[in-house]
């Protein structure tokens, strides 16, 4: 894929994101880091205030247990496609690339303005949150 100049790309999963911008060209991208984010999110068992075998072990078969967790990257996803929004409606970039877990990336979906939708070029399903830039850079290019 190509990464025209002064592209954004976000990088996002459940919990971090960041916020590149191509200083290169189109076949040499060059991401330069503009914001970046991370929120804390326990695991569920950390989040969750029942001790084993009260509460939750008396629910009937059919009703399934929230999962905290999960539920704080979904809304961390739709934070970022808010975010997203913002920066759109504010013309801070004409090209967007999305790279996101695949999980994030559904989740983004769902909060895409059309603003948003309008200027995104390019999305990749795949975790790249932890990686350094140039292997996110090379990904880009191998998508």
């Amino acid at each position: 894929m190509q990464v025209p100049h002064q592209s954004v790309v976000l990088v996002v999963d459940g919990r971090k994101l960041l916020f590149l911008r191509n200083e290169g060209d189109a076949d040499y991208p060059n991401l330069q880091v503009e914001h970046a984010e991370e929120r804390e999110n326990p695991a569920d068992r950390d989040q969750k205030t029942d001790a084993a075998g009260s509460a939750s072990s008396t629910r009937s078969g059919n009703m399934e247990e929230v999962d905290f967790h999960q539920q704080e990257e979904d809304r961390f996803a739709a934070d970022a496609a808010d975010l997203l929004k913002r920066r759109a409606l504010a013309n801070e970039f004409e090209s967007l690339i999305i790279v996101a877990a695949p999980k994030t990336l559904g989740e983004l979906r769902k909060h895409y303005h059309k603003e948003v939708t309008q200027r995104l070029t390019g999305e990749v399903s795949k975790d790249l949150t932890g990686h350094p830039i140039p292997d996110i850079e090379q990904a880009l290019l191998n998508a």
